[in-house]
């Protein structure tokens, strides 16, 4: 006897995390007027970013051998999803500091970062993932990514 999930049971942390950011941008449009985003706004956005990032890693490399041109998608969209946490990151280095100003304080140093140094900062993670990223795609991989329409 074997047991099968439901399929709309088969992914329920998926779900709920969906819920989470669909529940997120409809608090976000209502607000009044609408804030900009800041820097734990964008490290939490870099955090699940970066979830999903290794999400994709473990499904590219476990559907390709099977199918390989699935695995190839997953892969391109591996690839992609990380230059959108790249450019998270970026943006969150942009964004004033709530403790000092001046480039030197939205510079990349986990270990003065306003927050403090957690246990695992937005710059920690995002080089983390970066390592995972550089050991598997080439430097022409990760080039901006540019699609042109034809008609």
């Amino acid at each position: 006897m074997t047991f099968r999930t439901p399929a709309d049971d088969a992914h329920p942390y998926l779900r709920a995390a969906n819920a989470g950011v669909r529940h997120h941008t409809r608090a976000l449009t209502r607000t009044t007027p609408a804030a900009p985003a800041d820097r734990v706004h964008l490290d939490v956005l870099h955090a699940h970013l970066t979830a999903l990032h290794h999400l994709l890693d473990h499904l590219s490399e476990t559907t390709r051998p099977p199918h390989p041109a699935a695995g190839r998608h997953l892969t391109t969209a591996h690839t992609l999803l990380w230059q959108a946490t790249a450019e998270i990151h970026l943006a969150f280095h942009l964004l004033p500091s709530s403790a000092a100003e001046g480039a030197e304080a939205s510079a990349c140093h986990p270990d003065r970062l306003p927050e403090g140094p957690p246990v695992l900062t937005i710059c920690q993670r995002h080089l983390a993932a970066g390592h995972s990223i550089r050991r598997k795609t080439t430097p022409t991989d990760l080039r901006p990514h540019t699609t042109a329409c034809v008609r």
